[in-house]
């Protein structure tokens, strides 16, 4: 079974550039990010002509999440539990049947939590967007723990929003005050990890140099000044599963591209 993460940034932007990678790549299953689109609106006959089953959780200009996914679906859910107030679409899952086992997929679009305020003393305060993302980082620490109870295979997948280490990044130095890199930020990242979750892409491959994102501005991409915020979290009896994972580099030279790459895992599943 292969599973990939891709945030399109906009799926009216991307309505070329990701069937084209969808045929060559051949995902099983694919969490979207930012699709920006209502459910009504998203062009789902074109996904289903591929052979693809579609799932969105839409929101109007910003955010959506989305599963696309040759395989079986079952008990899809949408939002992140823990705060029925939340109205901003980040969260989707569902159980993948697989030929040999089924897994519980959930995608998703963690807040970037831009712009940081500090106090006197230079510590981030927990206000506003960078409020927002520590909260939602606690509830989806708190939803990872209640699906390792559950002892089933389990891939947290998606835009993180987190540089989780200075080598993700091509320049860590430009990045101390941002949300994606604080110490806060990577604690928060850390504490579901010790849940008992496997990063699937260092599981493979610890060389630096490797990134999911480069801006479109400033030449990021030409100087591979990059950071890698995509990842997919496997539980326990996932990464039992894990055969392989990768970041599908190239995909950020085609034309119209997103300014993310798809990042994947193989599972033998």
């Amino acid at each position: 079974m292969k599973l990939a993460t891709f945030n399109i940034n906009g799926i009216k932007a991307r309505i070329e550039a990701l069937p084209r990678w969808l045929e060559s790549a051949r995902p099983d299953v694919v969490t979207l990010q930012e699709i920006k689109s209502v459910d009504e609106s998203f062009p789902r006959e074109m996904f289903e002509d591929l052979g693809y089953r579609v799932e969105t959780h839409g929101q109007k200009g910003f955010n959506g999440v989305a599963i696309l996914s040759r395989l079986p679906l079952e008990d899809v859910t949408r939002g992140l539990p823990g705060d029925d107030g939340d109205e901003q679409s980040r969260w989707i899952e569902a159980t993948v049947i697989g030929p040999d086992r089924a897994v519980r997929l959930c995608g998703l679009y963690l807040p970037n939590g831009n712009p940081v305020s500090f106090d006197a003393d230079g510590r981030p305060e927990a206000t506003g967007k960078y409020g927002y993302k520590l909260g939602w980082m606690e509830r989806m620490r708190q939803h990872a723990a209640d699906l390792l109870a559950l002892e089933e295979p389990v891939v947290l997948a998606g835009d993180y929003n987190i540089i989780p280490q200075a080598e993700d990044a091509a320049k860590p130095e430009a990045w101390r005050q941002d949300a994606l890199f604080l110490p806060e930020s990577r604690a928060a990242f850390r504490r579901i990890l010790h849940l008992g979750y496997t990063e699937a892409f260092r599981a493979r491959d610890q060389s630096p140099g490797q990134y999911s994102f480069w801006d479109y501005q400033a030449g990021a991409w030409e100087r591979n000044n990059g950071i890698r915020i995509d990842h997919l979290l496997l539980s326990p009896q996932a990464a039992d599963l894990l055969r392989d994972a990768g970041i599908d580099r190239d995909v950020r030279a085609g034309e119209k591209p997103s300014d993310h790459v798809p990042v994947w895992v193989m599972l033998d599943a």
